[in-house]
């Protein structure tokens, strides 16, 4: 960061108010100390807090009131309730409106120095994300797909391998994980750049056209022919023709394309001339197509034909570690294209866009953020934001606890998702850390603060 991230300390005992000075300062933050909660909302107005930590019962202004006013008019402010009536319901109602935490008084100063360093590394974390010139952002991008996690980095080093030489590859994965994506990356690493790429989507095309949509026809062919017709492989000689959903393929046009995949020659319907031509074909799915080709419902030579190098796109599920980033570059994206002074997304909100499990992927949380972005009314999405966008049956939370259960903090859900991710790892906190997208020491910090034990 440019600057020091600013803490505000709200509390009507000025010795606490010295402690937190003393210890906040050496934590990296500047200190900002009031006494009274209504002067110290009239000054964050013209000095916006990163953090601000609020006595729960303070004599003018009840903390959960001021937390409430922070969250409505300050959603990035995270804020960390103190309470000295060890309320706990208080305390988790907290959480529930957005708090990053709380504490008890008398204060626990080795947990006040946790609170502040994780609270640091998430400012400064989301500080980075927000730089659309970042470096960090730039490695992780490739061709404008986005991954930081371990399974993407290696699906963009097995592109980068095979850009240059792959005659055909097959990308598999569940619908909006970024199949075309991953062609289009194909395509602009290779040496065909230069050159057309051309895209189908075999699950819209009317079973009777196919042939022609792909091969072409000359004028009275069949009925309503009336023109000749360049079909998309003499259309991308030279480059690459995208195949969608090619599970879709009908058998007949199938065994066609096998043929020009084999030979190089395409043949237009109603012509005896075959033409050479030079295409990469990258063709897509979301079904299991070597089970459909075992089953006998998909052609097993042309299965293999086109699976000379098969990448598979994981589902945003087994990547959660990328969602900051790509609420980072989407917000970005969609602050521009409907000129908002959309600076990013709350904490809250990232929690809960972190915990959804996103059945379209990153599809679906893409047009969560851009209806968010086109609604908004302030510089940072909040969870309301987020939530008002989300379908009217909205993603699961992952490993959430039901209803009925206190687990419905977000404390509880949090806790949840750690376990979750450490039994995925086997125990492997270094792994661990990475799929939650922690530091190591935060994530130790966090197995603390849950008491969980491994």
């Amino acid at each position: 960061m440019l600057r020091k991230p600013l803490l505000l300390a709200i509390d009507d005992e000025p010795g606490m108010l010295a402690l937190i000075q003393r210890f906040a300062g050496p934590a990296g933050f500047d200190v900002v100390t009031n006494g009274s909660a209504k002067d110290a909302m009239a000054r964050l107005a013209e000095l916006p807090a990163d953090v601000a930590i609020v006595d729960l019962r303070m004599p003018d202004i009840g903390g959960l009131d001021v937390l409430r006013a922070i969250r409505e008019t300050h959603p990035q402010c995270q804020v960390i309730l103190m309470t000295a009536h060890a309320a706990v319901d208080s305390a988790i109602e907290a959480v529930k409106l957005g708090a990053l935490d709380y504490l008890s008084k008398p204060l626990d100063f080795d947990r006040l120095k946790d609170l502040l360093s994780s609270a640091r590394e998430d400012i400064e974390r989301r500080a980075a994300l927000l730089s659309a010139e970042n470096e960090t952002a730039h490695r992780l991008e490739l061709c404008g797909l986005i991954g930081r996690s371990t399974v993407m980095q290696e699906l963009f080093g097995l592109v980068r391998r095979i850009a240059p030489h792959a005659r055909a590859a097959l990308v598999t994965g569940e619908t909006g994980t970024g199949k075309e994506g991953i062609a289009r990356a194909i395509h602009q690493l290779g040496p065909r750049r230069q050159r057309r790429f051309l895209t189908i989507n075999c699950s819209a095309v009317v079973e009777t056209l196919f042939e022609s949509e792909l091969f072409g026809h000359v004028r009275g062919a069949f009925t309503g022919a009336t023109e000749h017709k360049t079909g998309l492989f003499e259309a991308a000689d030279g480059g690459t023709l995208f195949l969608d959903e090619i599970g879709e393929l009908p058998a007949a046009v199938q065994a066609k394309l096998l043929r020009v995949l084999e030979s190089g020659e395409v043949q237009r319907v109603g012509s005896l001339q075959a033409k050479k031509v030079d295409v990469r074909v990258v063709a897509a799915t979301n079904r299991a197509l070597r089970e459909e080709a075992e089953a006998g419902r998909f052609r097993s030579d042309l299965y293999f034909r086109l699976n000379v190098v098969e990448l598979h796109v994981p589902p945003l599920r087994e990547r959660r570690e990328d969602i900051p980033y790509l609420i980072a570059a989407f917000v970005r994206e969609f602050a521009a294209k409907f000129q908002k002074p959309v600076e990013g997304v709350s904490l809250t909100a990232e929690r809960l866009l972190m915990m959804a499990d996103w059945p379209g992927n990153v599809r679906e949380l893409k047009n969560v953020l851009e209806r968010a972005c086109m609604l908004a009314e302030g510089r940072c999405l909040t969870e309301r934001d987020v939530e008002r966008c989300l379908p009217a049956a909205p993603p699961r939370a992952a490993s959430a606890p039901s209803a009925s259960s206190s687990g419905t903090d977000l404390r509880s859900l949090e806790r949840q998702h750690i376990l979750k991710v450490l039994h995925e790892e086997r125990g492997n906190k270094r792994a661990a850390a990475a799929k939650l997208g922690l530091s190591r020491r935060t994530l130790y910090r966090r197995l603390e603060r849950h008491d969980i034990t491994t």
